[in-house]
């Protein structure tokens, strides 16, 4: 077994044993292919996304853990957050040049959920409409531009 796949099971035990508040591992997707994995996502309490559900797809490369995995929204309900765009693309730091082996599912995911929770207002990202006419099907393609970084 390579030492990707011997990660991927351990964070899926890990991650099946407990986890965090919220987030449910999709077996049956993992159970087909151990290199995409299928995490449902719930709005945490007390924030904008309170009782949305969402879905995210883990697509984890042969260099994980020392690649990040391409990690996006999908299904029909996308959030609508100034770092999500409308075809599911997430502009967060650690999947791309904050990546580091010491991450995992679950701290994505924990990222993930924070991201949404610190958010005050449902709108998209500024470039929405072009970025989805042009980009690449796989996000880490993208040289993410970080709005943040400006201020």
């Amino acid at each position: 077994m390579a030492s990707m796949e011997k990660r991927l099971h351990k964070e899926l035990q890990a991650l099946t044993k407990e986890p965090p508040r919220g987030v449910h591992v999709d077996q049956e997707s993992i159970s087909r292919n151990i290199t995409e994995w299928l995490v449902h996502l719930d709005g945490a309490e007390g924030s904008l996304y309170n009782g949305e559900k969402f879905q995210l797809v883990f697509k984890f490369s042969q260099s994980y853990p020392f690649d990040s995995p391409q990690v996006m929204f999908v299904g029909n309900n996308i959030p609508v957050h100034p770092h999500v765009y409308s075809n599911g693309h997430i502009c967060l730091s650690i999947l791309t040049d904050d990546w580091s082996p010491a991450l995992s599912v679950t701290s994505v995911c924990l990222s993930i959920v924070s991201m949404l929770s610190s958010c005050t207002e449902k709108k998209r990202p500024p470039d929405n409409a072009i970025y989805v006419k042009t980009c690449s099907k796989n996000p880490k393609k993208t040289r993410w531009y970080y709005h943040d970084d400006d201020v």
